[in-house]
Order: structure tokens, then sequence, then C-alpha cells
């Protein structure tokens, strides 16, 4: 996947891109960023990228020109889906991260100051938010972006079923993992995981899926599908819904 970021601040990517499972994704070739800085396109004498907004008020707003022309020089023919991160946007989830995957190539732009010229905005074809709160500029988002996506291509993870196992991804919460050794500091792991019985432990896995989500996100179960439900797992909500009672 080709991934270009449309900022003002290149520098704080980094480390983000160049360690971990982004930096060998990168080094595989499976994953293709390019950072643009935003600034060196600005046509003004002093390379301003913000001015004040018309109207009055507080902070200053991105200007159209720069962005206008970094757009051009970067994704001129518009083959990218466009995402630029704002506060009013849609919060990023599972199933978008899912559908972004499936695309050639993204193009992620950075806001900064109180906000972006809404004619540059209207250049965009999503607006996108990682939650409801506001943070000083939109390189944080982007990168998190970037790190949810690349997880369900192919190649990125070292194992195929991981992205598909985490939490979200069943609409539920992922189960507890447990590692060696079997016993420490008089915290043993439940004994199921250590049966060898793989149908006894997926259900186990499950209901505790279940249980985590039913005390800790309720309103992820009630967003469930009927068909995403079978019998024994309605029994076990049951179950729970009485000892909470």
């Amino acid at each position: 996947m080709k991934i270009d970021v449309l900022t003002l601040f290149p520098e704080m990517f980094s480390g983000v891109l160049s360690t971990s499972m982004l930096g060998r994704a990168r080094e595989k070739g499976i994953l293709d960023v390019s950072l643009h800085n935003i600034r060196e396109y600005s046509q003004s004498k002093h390379k301003n990228t913000d001015d004040y907004p018309f109207g009055g008020g507080a902070g200053m707003v991105m200007m159209p020109q720069p962005i206008f022309s970094c757009l051009d020089a970067v994704d001129p023919r518009h083959e990218a889906l466009r995402i630029v991160f704002t506060p009013r946007g849609a919060t990023l989830s599972v199933s978008m991260a899912q559908e972004f995957a499936g695309k050639e190539r993204l193009l992620l732009l950075c806001g900064h100051y109180e906000g972006i010229d809404e004619r540059a905005m209207e250049q965009m074809d999503c607006e996108l938010s990682i939650g409801d709160y506001v943070l000083t500029g939109g390189e944080l988002p982007a990168m998190v972006l970037i790190d949810c996506v690349s997880r369900f291509i192919p190649g990125v993870l070292g194992s195929s079923v991981s992205a598909e196992e985490e939490s979200f991804s069943t609409g539920l919460l992922e189960y507890p993992q447990y590692t060696r050794p079997a016993d420490y500091r008089g915290m043993a792991v439940p004994e199921v995981l250590l049966s060898g019985n793989h149908a006894h432990i997926a259900r186990w896995r499950r209901e505790e899926s279940l249980k985590l989500t039913w005390r800790r996100r309720p309103e992820l179960i009630a967003a469930l599908d009927e068909g995403e439900l079978d019998k024994r797992d309605r029994e076990f909500l049951a179950r729970l819904k009485n000892q909470e009672k």
C-alpha cells in the first residue's frame, strides 16, 4: 500500500514509521509511506501556511494555497483516497480500517491551528476522528490510522489470524492472554489453557470475551446482530445477567 502524508511536521513520524511492525513492513516493501511538508508548497515570502479567519475568532486557519499546491504535486489525478483528520469527522472503527486496507493508495492530510480552510477540506474524500477530544494537530491521528490499517494488510503481522482475533474485530473485547511460566508468584494460568483441548480452549476464550465485553462495554453486546451470538453465547450472557442481579 502507498500512503502519502501531508503535514507541517514530518519529523514527528520518524520514530513511529522506522521501528517495530511498521518499520519491518516498510523494509519489506509492503508499506510505502511518503511524508510531504506542506510548508514547502507555500508561495508566500515567509512560507506561511496559516492566516486569520474571515469573520474573526480565536486562532489561525490553514490557508488553501499550500494545501492545494501540495495535492496537485502529490496526487494530481486524485487517485488516492483522501482522508483529513478533524474532531467533526466520523470516528475510526475496525470496519473502516479494514475498508481502508483494501485501497491501493491513501492520502492523509494533517491539520493544525484552529482548523483548515473549508475549500481545502472539500478536496478530501473522508473526514476522520480518533475520538471525542481535540489534539494539537492531525499527526498523531495519522500515525494511529497507519498503524491500525497496516494490521489488515497481508504480510504485515506475523500471524494471519492475529488481526481477526483482537478486540473489536469480532465485535467483542479480546480474551485474556497468558504465557510462561504457568505459575508466577502464586498466580496460576487457567487450567483449560494447559489442557491441550482446543475446543474447550476456544469456548473459554469466547466466554471470557463475552464476560469482559458485558462488564466493560455492554453497548458492544447490544450492537451485535442476532446471528453473531449462538445459543451457548446467549445462555452464558443470561447467567452473567443473573449473577449481576
